[in-house]
């Protein structure tokens, strides 16, 4: 970049000095403010800098929106959505129950209670509003499964490896857990064994709580169907190679069914030590 960072760039497109700062590099400095003085970018050194000051800070900021964009982002929105529809639906239908009991002579509880209050008439005022309720339940719900439906599809694009091992539910759980899928990669296996375990962590570490085994990926049937003794071997051989598949992922991108494969073998041989 001996020509500088600005060379044959037009005072007035920023969107080109912006994608000259994205795109651009240089193995050292050089006498860049005096080319783009000479280049006509600028009309004396002070306006060069501050010409670079408001087009880095644009750089900048581009960059954040398209990983704002990314597919491993969005997963993390759309996980801790699920979650909060989830937990809110689940609390709504507590409140539907208890105001539903006192008015119908039908009772029942959970969201299934709310969806079928939802279909009833209202009768007076109290039947509307606790009706009205049931409704906004069954809508909360009804988000929270699109949510899952949305992550289930979009998992396997954006870590396929991963989507693959540890079910795409799970795998966009890892990545929202680890703050997106360039974090996860950079995790090792014993860090995100435990992801999601952090309380109990903090507990072990208090000296008040035996050491977690595992965090989110005892809903893994790997784990979950492991005698209990075992468990705690099953879950580093899936952390092992979850840890694998997310660095595949971020840093490669291609599928590699040998670590299902892999993984599978292996797990089979931590089960069967219950067996013999």
């Amino acid at each position: 970049m001996s020509e500088g960072w600005f060379a044959d760039i037009d005072p007035d497109d920023p969107e080109g000095a912006v994608r000259a700062i994205r795109d651009g590099s240089a193995d050292a400095p050089d006498e860049w403010p005096t080319i783009a003085v000479e280049s006509g970018f600028a009309t004396d050194t002070e306006e060069y800098y501050e010409r670079l000051r408001e087009v880095t800070i644009d750089a900048a900021s581009e960059a954040v929106r398209e990983r704002e964009r990314a597919d491993d982002a969005q997963l993390v929105h759309a996980v801790r959505a699920m979650d909060d529809a989830d937990r809110i639906a689940n609390e709504l239908a507590e409140r539907v129950a208890e105001w539903g009991g006192s008015l119908f002579s039908e009772s029942g509880s959970g969201v299934e209670y709310a969806r079928r209050l939802a279909d009833r008439e209202p009768r007076g005022p109290a039947e509307e509003r606790a009706i009205a309720l049931a409704v906004r339940t069954v809508e909360v719900a009804d988000e929270a499964e699109a949510l899952r439906v949305f992550i289930e599809r979009a998992t396997p694009t954006a870590a396929p490896n991963l989507a693959a091992l540890a079910g795409p539910v799970l795998a966009a759980r890892l990545i929202a857990l680890a703050g997106g899928l360039g974090e996860l990669a950079k995790k090792p296996s014993g860090t995100l064994q435990v992801l999601g375990a952090e309380d109990a962590l903090f507990a072990h570490l208090r000296g008040h709580a035996p050491s977690p085994k595992h965090g989110v990926i005892y809903t893994h049937e790997y784990v979950r169907g492991t005698r209990h003794a075992d468990r705690g071997s099953a879950a580093r051989a899936l952390a092992g190679k979850l840890t694998i598949a997310a660095r595949v992922d971020h840093y490669a991108g291609d599928r590699r069914p040998e670590l299902e494969e892999e993984l599978d073998e292996r797990i089979a041989t931590i089960q069967a030590r219950g067996e013999s």
